[in-house]
């Protein structure tokens, strides 16, 4: 058993990985530890939808055995993960959230979990999300809605739509889980669970045979405790697909080389001014402090003039997800029979009012803002925001004709990558975090600068209440 802490199943990804290499503990230790703590916990916290228990036991034996034998895979190799109930897995129900779907059975599995399975990662469940993935403050009328576990007295929201796997995390469940982001799917549980999520560019990771929401901004990410598990668990996910179109010419980029090269001569430029209305002032606090300290670590901060407000795709980005979620499943939000949650449905509804030419239309202003804004950060190797406007709220008070992706989206719209890491907490202990948005395919530079300011502060090694 690992010296550093008594439960193996809150080490770091990395360390898990490192133990497991010295001997020190053993796959099957660590699947038997999380299993435990799920049985626990997940009847409040309701993270999963499905635990694979046997499975994973017998995956691990495999993996000892393997290890013991001088047969170890990779760095991965033995570690647990959960995937969000999007990702098929031949054989495996794969709800996406909707009891419409309860019974539906995937007939393959998809490259991602193809490609975490190859390298040597046993997957040890399904996390709920938003039904359809349509949603960022985590709810699900109809499956349930995770217990954002910071709050052990007041439901708070999660964050959508990869709300599972946010908690998941955070609740020591896994090292690490995968979600997806749409227009903040990733970012948003990572802001209000305490995590580093990664947002990936569109084509850095196979979407094959993850159940869609809208292809041309749906993208698969990681969501850890640290930017060190999120580059790793970033490293196995890449990669060109054959099956998935967008990934074609796109070639892994390993960030591991440049991780720790500090942020010293990097130019970070900070939000306007004008965009700080409507921020909670501890959410600024945290996000100004996050500035100073990358700023004494060498980086230089520097004003930008944007060439349109980050509200102006909430809309954007609102009408594609609408455009393409109804032509997706439209069928379904259609047959008022059908047990749909009353807050997605109007969402995906919505569409069957865009005509082609609106949509066209909207693709269209998303390539003009995308010069724009390539123009606007020419000089600039980040853009630095707040992750959510606020920190996680009573799921009592959530208005669910609102959306929390105000700082979320423009990323999706313009095809950029981001990461979201804790930045400090509110005074009664609710995380906050900070977006990192690089160009698209940099997200090298993005995990790089989170890195830096990990290094320089502890907030991403807190707990919640009575974890750890």
């Amino acid at each position: 058993m690992p010296s550093r802490n008594t439960d193996p199943a809150l080490l770091p990804a990395h360390i898990m990985s490192e133990e497991i290499a010295a001997g020190r503990l053993s796959p099957a230790d660590l699947v038997e530890a999380a299993l435990k703590r799920i049985e626990a916990a997940d009847n409040k916290l309701h993270a999963f939808v499905q635990v694979y228990d046997k499975e994973a036991r017998l995956a691990a034996e495999a993996a000892d055995k393997a290890i013991r034998s001088g047969h170890r895979i990779g760095p991965l190799h033995g570690i647990p993960i959960a995937l969000k109930d999007l990702i098929e897995i031949e054989g495996r129900v794969t709800t996406g959230g909707s009891q419409a779907w309860r019974d539906r059975r995937s007939a393959y599995t998809a490259t991602l979990a193809h490609r975490l399975i190859a390298a040597g990662l046993i997957v040890i469940g399904k996390t709920h999300t938003v039904e359809f993935a349509m949603g960022g403050w985590g709810t699900n009328q109809h499956c349930g809605t995770p217990w954002n576990p910071w709050d052990p007295d007041v439901a708070r929201t999660p964050g959508g739509s990869s709300s599972g796997s946010g908690v998941a995390v955070a609740a020591g469940f896994v090292p690490w889980a995968i979600g997806t982001d749409t227009g903040g799917s990733v970012r948003l549980p990572a802001s209000w669970c305490g995590l580093t999520g990664l947002k990936t560019t569109i084509g850095r990771v196979s979407t094959h045979g993850i159940l869609p929401l809208a292809p041309t901004l749906d993208t698969p990410g990681p969501m850890a405790r640290s930017v060190d598990d999120a580059a790793l668990l970033y490293n196995a996910m890449q990669g060109p697909d054959p099956l998935d179109p967008r990934t074609r010419g796109v070639a892994p980029e390993d960030p591991m080389p440049a991780i720790k090269c500090g942020a010293r001569g990097l130019r970070l430029a900070r939000m306007p001014e004008g965009e700080r209305a409507g921020v909670a002032a501890e959410v600024l606090a945290a996000y100004d402090a996050a500035l100073e300290a990358l700023a004494q670590l060498g980086a230089e901060i520097v004003n930008v003039d944007l060439p349109r407000r980050f509200a102006d795709f909430t809309d954007l980005t609102g009408r594609i997800i609408g455009a393409e979620g109804y032509f997706l499943v439209g069928h379904l939000v259609d047959d008022m029979s059908l047990p749909i949650d009353d807050a997605v449905r109007p969402r995906i509804g919505a569409g069957r009012s865009i005509s082609a030419r609106d949509y066209l239309r909207a693709l269209g202003e998303r390539d003009a803002a995308k010069q724009e804004f390539a123009a606007a950060l020419t000089n600039v190797d980040a853009l630095l925001t707040p992750t959510t406007q606020t920190a996680a709220i009573p799921v009592e008070q959530v208005d669910q004709a609102t959306t929390p992706a105000h700082f979320t989206r423009f990323v999706n719209a313009l095809e950029l990558c981001a990461l979201a890491l804790p930045n400090g907490f509110t005074a009664t202990g609710l995380p906050l975090s900070l977006q990192i948005v690089c160009r698209g395919y940099d997200e090298a530079t993005a995990l790089r600068i989170g890195w830096a300011y990990q290094q320089a502060t502890d907030w991403h090694e807190r707990r919640p209440p009575g974890i750890g």
